[in-house]
């Protein structure tokens, strides 16, 4: 599993959806529709005494709020900075033709997050071909270099 979930990602098994309602939590960015796309971060949200959703500017000032519901709210996504490889078998689906590459994603924020590098056999090919031309020039440098 994943060392550090980014922090924007929606809780486990809670995908989102046309028919799912994002529904931030204390700390989050979101982003709200009804201000032409604005984000801030929610520092309140609905309960008991509170009606809606209080957000503020992310450098602080320019508070608002938002529909109890949570239907003009957004997640805002943590941008990706690379992506590695994990030390696990490449697995091949032969029904699919594809093949599956366990990879890890590194966000902005220093979280991370695990998927899959899907892969037809066209691009296994080529990158099989690339990876062998890199080993090639690697060893051709080491020898050159004491």
């Amino acid at each position: 599993m994943a060392e550090h979930t980014s922090k924007q990602l929606p809780a486990p098994g809670a995908g989102l959806s046309a028919a799912t309602t994002f529904r931030p939590r204390l700390g989050d960015l979101a982003l709200d529709l009804a201000k032409s796309g604005q984000v801030g971060v929610v520092v309140e949200v609905p309960g008991e005494s509170v009606k809606s959703y209080h957000l503020r500017l992310p450098g602080g000032g320019g508070d608002w709020r938002a529909r109890a519901d949570g239907t003009t709210l957004r997640p805002v996504m943590v941008p990706v900075t690379h992506v590695t490889p994990q030390k696990r078998d490449v697995l091949y689906d032969h029904r699919a033709e594809q093949a599956a590459l366990p990879i890890t994603i590194h966000h902005k924020d220093g979280g991370t997050s695990e998927s899959v590098l899907i892969l037809t056999p066209a691009q296994v090919e080529l990158y099989r071909m690339q990876l062998e031309r890199l080993i090639a020039r690697r060893e051709e440098e080491r020898r050159r270099t004491p």
